[in-house]
């Protein structure tokens, strides 16, 4: 088991935020946009990051393989014990482009497909998320003042679920989904700031019905768990990170309670 403590949580806290500085000095001029392969947008701030994170986490005492958003060839597997580095230098690049400010920096530790420590901040926002597994997880605001967060619970009968939802994807699924659900306040959010709002207690669920990667939930994922929720896929099993050389998530909804059942409600 990797060693997890107060110490190793600070220390990619501090990779994260420095990740953020860079970001933002990009983000503050004028800036070029490149798509990649699968035609999503590549800017030099991921660039930046993406450097600035991988160079942080090989000078820490212990050593575990990166996978990296921005360097998917470079990975070599997960080591003996099943742990690694899941990293998203910049997740909502298209917020980042918009400059909406809904942009995140993700860094998270996966053991045995579980994610056991996360890091989120969101530098525009001067605002951040730690957890790892042991010892809570944490709402880092702009002062540094750190504030334990913890789930909402389900929602009474009667009171309107609040569903985040994304800026920038919609699907036809996602609205037969919500209609099952029944009334809902939606809660438009970008990038994984969705899943620790409800981490903060401020919504109950999250559904996700079109594609997304490992690395842009798996840091948000390790602060929701270790805020009292989780994630699960639509048969009802815990989102796994145990085999990344299958980037893809399955759809899923994240939760800020034990899951439920449409007709539950």
């Amino acid at each position: 088991m990797a060693v997890i403590n107060q110490a190793l949580l600070d220390a990619v806290e501090r990779i994260a935020y420095e990740a953020g500085e860079a970001i933002m000095s990009i983000y503050a001029r004028d800036f070029s946009v490149e798509k990649k392969a699968d035609k999503s947008p590549l800017t030099e701030a991921d660039k930046a990051a993406h450097s600035i994170i991988v160079r942080g986490l090989q000078a820490l005492p212990e050593q575990f393989p990166i996978l990296s958003e921005e360097d998917i060839e470079g990975f070599t597997g997960v080591d003996p014990n099943g742990r690694y580095w899941l990293v998203d230098p910049l997740d909502g690049t298209k917020e980042f482009i918009k400059r909406n400010d809904e942009f995140t920096v993700n860094i998270a530790l996966i053991e045995n497909g579980k994610p056991v420590l996360g890091v989120v901040t969101a530098p525009a926002l001067d605002v951040g998320y730690v957890a790892a597994q042991g010892l809570g997880a944490f709402k880092v605001e702009a002062n540094g003042e750190r504030k334990a967060i913890s789930v909402a619970g389900k929602p009474k009968a009667g009171v309107a679920w609040r569903v985040m939802g994304s800026r920038s994807h919609a699907s036809p699924d996602l609205a037969a989904w919500l209609e099952q659900l029944g009334e809902h306040t939606m809660l438009p959010m970008g990038s994984s700031l969705k899943m620790c709002i409800i981490a903060e207690g401020f919504a109950d669920a999250y559904p996700r019905l079109g594609p997304t990667s490992l690395w842009d939930t798996g840091a948000a994922h390790a602060v929701l768990l270790q805020a009292g929720g989780r994630i699960e896929n639509l048969e009802g099993t815990e989102l796994s990170y145990a085999n990344p050389r299958e980037i893809l998530n399955p759809n899923f909804v994240a939760w800020g309670h034990e899951p439920v059942k449409h007709a539950d409600r």
